[in-house]
């Protein structure tokens, strides 16, 4: 593992490798916080072992310059998802520098990538790693496949724990909160900030037009649904990563709270002056969403975001995942995904609309017929043929 050089004078010019990336370094411990605050051309400083997809896309998203993260973005604990994309993506990756880069570097300082190192204006070293390239990372990805089976153990051991705690809410509903909502047999659609959620969102316009879902935003997914033009009815988690404005927009707001009952996203929702009500639950958000709306009666449950397959739940990097796979198992076909959803539906026209259709087609027709001149033509034509038959007919009976 690649030592960081404390305190180095050692200048960028001596090195062989000529200037690379260069821009303003943001530095958080948090991926999620630093996303808010990048803007295109910013060199990220993260410390998050195992960049994870969703993480990836958000940091892609901002289109920062490169990405320096104190821990190694790739540990072998099991094959992450995030730094191919971030590579694929075309964004350098500085790794596993040591958290020493916290106190060396300052927010806001002008900094440049060389090789594998990370220098200062003036070509202080402050940061050396790994420079992560394509094969480099298929390689690691390679060796941490060995490590599935571990993870693979691992999380099933925590299911088991997490169904012995709480198998009353899985199993009866116990303890989910009373809601204004109104659920009972209708379809509702919960979106997380995750994987493609908004080709998701998009891909669901006829659906959500059609069918009037209850629109549930989990944390930063309220954010997602404004973004798309849409108005929560509903705001579920801990609050730590949906703005202000979403959560004053009107939506019920539940926050998700510890088994024991605390609620850390509390006091927020209440200096805004929006009333609120808490879920204590050891599972994650999107879960206690999903079995709130199983609970009060939804006829279907249509998921955005959320995680689908193992290697998405060991992806997420945490034991909580267990909680999404014994959901899944809840739920059972009431829960659909996004993307089947989008591949399978079809827009409904009502009969009165396919009636309102054909008229106004006609319309149209006798519109243009009766303005043109060969049109005119022909209504003559069709008057003298339908006076001849009235004639016809009177002689016929007189």
């Amino acid at each position: 593992m690649p030592n960081m050089r404390i305190g180095t004078l050692r200048r960028g010019r001596d090195q062989e490798s000529g200037p690379g990336q260069a821009g303003t370094a943001r530095l958080d411990r948090r991926t999620k916080n630093l996303t808010k605050r990048l803007r295109p051309g910013d060199i990220a400083v993260i410390d998050h072992v195992d960049i994870d997809r969703v993480s990836a896309d958000a940091l892609v998203g901002t289109k920062i310059a490169a990405v320096v993260n104190a821990a190694p973005s790739i540990s072998g604990r099991y094959p992450n998802l995030g730094p191919e994309i971030l590579i694929n993506a075309g964004i350098p990756l500085l790794d596993d520098v040591g958290r020493e880069v916290f106190t060396l570097l300052k927010e806001g300082a002008r900094v440049h990538l060389e090789g594998n190192q990370l220098l200062t204006e003036d070509g202080t070293v402050v940061a050396e790693g790994t420079a992560h390239t394509s094969e480099s990372v298929a390689a690691a990805m390679t060796e941490a496949k060995a490590g599935l089976s571990t993870q693979l153990e691992a999380f099933a051991a925590n299911t088991m724990e997490y169904m012995k705690r709480e198998r009353a809410l899985l199993l009866d509903g116990v303890g989910v909160p009373d809601v204004a909502t109104d659920f009972d047999g209708r379809h509702a659609l919960i979106v997380v900030r995750g994987y493609d959620y908004k080709e998701d969102l998009h891909a669901l316009r006829s659906y959500i037009r059609d069918y009037r879902p209850v629109l549930i935003g989990v944390d930063g997914g309220a954010d997602a649904l404004i973004e798309a033009g849409y108005q929560p009815d509903m705001i579920v988690g801990d609050m730590d990563s949906v703005s202000d404005d979403s959560l004053t927009c009107g939506a019920e707001v539940v926050v998700h709270a510890y088994p024991d009952g605390r609620a850390p996203g509390l006091p927020r929702v209440e200096a805004l002056g929006v009333p609120a009500i808490t879920f204590p639950a050891a599972a994650t958000s999107e879960d206690i969403a999903m079995l709130l709306a199983d609970e009060k009666g939804a006829k279907l449950i249509v998921a955005v975001g959320t995680h689908a397959t193992l290697v998405e739940f060991l992806d997420k990097g945490r034991g909580g995942m267990a909680s999404t796979f014994l959901t899944r198992l809840r739920l059972g076909g009431k829960l659909v995904d996004a993307k089947g959803v989008s591949r399978l539906y079809r827009s409904r026209i009502s009969t009165a609309a396919l009636v309102v259709l054909v008229l106004a087609a006609f319309v149209a027709i006798g519109s243009a017929v009766a303005v043109s001149a060969a049109g005119r033509v022909y209504l003559d034509l069709l008057l003298d043929q339908w006076n001849s038959f009235v004639f016809w007919l009177e002689n016929l009976f007189s």
